[in-house]
């Protein structure tokens, strides 16, 4: 049977795992992605992507652009990963990641119905973000949300919340509650694809990642990949800075367990309708990862800096059993051999 998949932004990280691992799903596999210089060194098919896969660089708000597309080519499926991702950059820029996660979606949902075109599915690339520092517990055992701590808590260098402690995300019971503009557009995102696909008996499935890691990511954009850019200052000898005190907690989750999460969302009915949260279902402090990272590379021990971003949450890790209940999926590799396979790689890109 020919089938067709489409996967917006799919010339990036994500993308090119997944691209490469659909090939036998379906016949045709179809890339929309602009190769933004930010993460793009050249607008030419990246050599990471399926051989399979078609690139059309276009802007995913033009709504032109998504006509061409669609009167050659009527997706069955569709992996929605075009996004402005960075927490921090999305402060200053709120336009442009507004722009992008939501009018890009929007401007795709639109194009569906002015071309008659429905998909059979449609998978969401969401975020961690939304849920922002999520639920904590007090010493009582009773649950509470703290809500974001303010640029006046961290400037007093207030990093936790005093006497409770965090509890893992999990979309059934963690209200959603963004600390930052760009989770606030990822949940957007969110609600807006939930309400079309409801409306046109499209199925869905999203997909929450946590921190998502591993060889192939970008090594020119300063605003995602926190490893990758620890990676890269401790290969130059440089002593590491850890914000705040170090100590917040990240689920790193990576590349090839989050394109296999993918897969199962994109091919099993039972991910229909379904909000999965995709991590490693294990914390670990930055200050962990950065001392992992030194020691490979004989780096100098990494120091705290104090300084702070707004918007960021102070801990962050995925309870994962829903997922694990819904999908033929389990995350396969360990945190440390995950970082060992990125810091060979970046090696080999960088020398």
């Amino acid at each position: 049977m020919t089938r067709t998949c489409l996967i917006t932004g799919g010339a990036g990280f994500i993308g090119c795992e997944v691209s490469k691992l659909i090939e036998d799903d379906f016949s045709s596999i179809i890339i929309m992605d602009s190769m933004h210089p930010q993460i793009h060194k050249s607008p030419e098919k990246p050599a990471a992507l399926s051989l399979k896969a078609n690139l059309y660089v276009s802007d995913i708000t033009d709504p032109s652009a998504w006509d061409e597309l669609l009167s050659k080519w009527k997706p069955d499926v569709v992996l929605h990963l075009a996004a402005e991702t960075g927490t921090g950059q999305s402060l200053t820029e709120s336009t442009r990641h507004a722009s992008v996660n939501v009018v890009g979606t929007t401007q795709m949902l639109d194009a569906f119905v002015r071309n008659e075109i429905m998909p059979q599915k449609i998978v969401l690339a969401s975020s961690r973000a939304v849920y922002g520092e999520g639920n904590w517990m007090n010493q009582d055992d009773s649950i509470y949300y703290p809500g974001q701590r303010t640029n006046e808590q961290l400037a007093r260098e207030e990093w936790d919340f005093v006497e409770s402690s965090f509890l893992p995300m999990r979309s059934a019971s963690t209200l959603s509650m963004p600390t930052s503009i760009y989770g606030a557009t990822k949940l957007t995102q969110e609600n807006i694809l939930t309400c079309w696909c409801n409306s046109f008996d499209v199925n869905y499935s999203i997909l929450r990642f946590q921190n998502v890691y591993g060889p192939g990511q970008s090594l020119i954009n300063s605003y995602t990949g926190i490893v990758s850019l620890f990676v890269r200052m401790a290969k130059q000898n440089e002593s590491i800075p850890l914000y705040e005190d170090g100590l917040m907690i990240r689920d790193f989750v990576y590349i090839s367990d989050v394109a296999s999460a993918i897969r199962e969302a994109m091919i099993n009915p039972d991910a229909n309708k379904k909000i999965l949260d995709v991590g490693s279902g294990y914390g670990a402090t930055i200050k962990e990862i950065a001392e992992l990272i030194a020691i490979r590379y004989g780096a100098p021990q990494p120091f705290v800096c104090k300084k702070y971003r707004n918007g960021d949450v102070r801990h962050a890790q995925a309870d994962i059993s829903d997922t694990l209940a819904t999908l033929n999926w389990t995350p396969e590799v360990t945190l440390n051999e995950g970082m060992n396979n990125l810091c060979d790689w970046i090696d080999l890109q960088l020398g």
